[in-house]
């Protein structure tokens, strides 16, 4: 099967007009991703897709692919879906433009997911370390059987660790649970969170595409849900590789922090 990594970018964020273009260490933010893109061994190309002049300008001038796509696009979904149409390739792969630590095992790992017939999307998770992430509603958490298919993605803190945690709610239902509450849970549960890299069977992200947010969808405000309330199976890897998305200016000042000391 042949792979592509797609990198939507759009210019407009609210909290971080520009962030594509905006330095880190001497580039713009999105030349990052597309050069750790393009180290992925099992991709045959890389292309960004952007609604702004100014980022494909960017991106061919620092030797970059980049085609325009319609302003109008909601989501990053919507437009990788848009540039996928005029490709043909078997495989997408949606690596975030806000992703400059993302690593080429990544891009392969998930790739690799899509060997299994079974699997429409492939995607990571990460085991928690950190107690905190689990009741973080901007860590995505996710649960999956015993063939690592996805069963459901949340904000909330699941699995849910009923004997540990319903101490919390005992007084007052308001009552916001801790992190000293945790205590490794029972019988060997981890906690697991999201890592929002996936990749599409090309017939399965064009259908996505075309497809209304479900309910679950718009509570949760995860686009992955509307994939599993339509009977796509999403198959899922352990990674140990953390990445850490830039969506403030002071997002991008942690990373660079964060290359200076692992340089």
């Amino acid at each position: 099967m042949t792979a592509i990594v797609i990198i939507p970018a759009r210019y407009g964020s609210t909290r971080f007009p520009g962030k594509p273009l905006a330095p880190l260490n001497g580039k713009p933010l999105i030349r990052h991703v597309y050069e750790n893109s393009k180290k992925s061994k099992l991709a045959e190309d890389v292309i960004v897709a952007t609604d702004s002049e100014n980022i494909f300008n960017a991106v061919l001038e620092f030797g970059g692919k980049a085609v325009m796509t319609s302003k109008e696009h909601a989501s990053g979904t919507d437009r990788i879906a848009e540039a996928a149409g005029a490709l043909d390739y078997d495989i997408i792969v949606n690596v975030q433009g806000d992703e400059p630590l993302i690593k080429a095992e990544m891009i392969d790992d998930v790739i690799r997911l899509l060997d299994d017939k079974r699997a429409a999307m492939g995607t990571l998770v990460k085991k928690i370390e950190d107690p905190e992430e689990i009741f973080d509603p901007n860590v995505v958490k996710a649960v999956f059987d015993n063939d690592g298919f996805a069963m459901y993605f949340s904000r909330a803190p699941i699995p849910f660790d009923r004997d540990e945690w319903r101490s919390a709610f005992s007084v007052q239902r308001s009552t916001p649970l801790y992190p000293p509450l945790i205590k490794g849970g029972h019988g060997g549960v981890n906690w697991y969170k999201h890592i929002g890299i996936y990749s599409y069977r090309r017939d399965v992200l064009l259908s996505l595409a075309k497809m209304e947010p479900v309910e679950l969808e718009k509570t949760e405000k995860l686009e992955q849900l509307r994939a599993l309330v339509n009977g796509f199976r999403i198959k899922v890897k352990e990674t140990t590789c953390e990445t850490v998305g830039v969506d403030t200016p002071q997002d991008l000042e942690r990373v660079k922090k964060w290359l200076s000391l692992s340089s």
